[in-house]
């Protein structure tokens, strides 16, 4: 551990979890009232500190949100539904985390009609590309 760092199970303030997800602490405090699992120690002063768990559910928050484009009902709904099944996983390093995917899976889907979709949207890709370009 380099110096200044922090041990992973230490606790984070506000500053350097926003510093850490590249967030601003406004952000974080909207979190705290969109999200009620996310819910950091406070102390003299309203001074936040987020315990490991809570780091790891604003890390797994913040992926959902900004890189796998849900909306914050989105992540509501998702941290409702899988909130008990999902506790052991919030844990764990976001390398470790299983993304969740954004769909059902229709066991009715078969792999043929997969592949066929996946050419139907390379031919509008091209003809986008193309309309773009000309």
């Amino acid at each position: 551990m380099a110096t200044g760092e922090k041990a992973p199970d230490a606790f984070r303030t506000i500053g350097e979890l926003s510093a850490e997800l590249g967030v601003a602490q406004h952000i974080l405090r909207y979190w705290e009232t969109k999200f009620p699992q996310l819910r950091p120690l406070q102390r003299a002063g309203n001074r936040r500190y987020y315990r490991p768990a809570d780091v790891a559910l604003a890390r797994r928050i913040h992926r959902l949100l900004n890189e796998e484009g849900y909306t914050v009902k989105g992540v509501q709904k998702l941290l409702r539904t899988k909130g008990e099944a999902e506790q052991p996983l919030l844990a764990r390093s976001p390398a470790t985390v299983i993304p969740q995917p954004s769909y059902k899976a229709d066991s009715a889907i078969t792999a043929s009609q997969t592949s066929f979709d996946v050419e139907r949207l390379k031919v509008l890709r091209d003809r986008l590309a193309a309309a773009l370009e000309g």
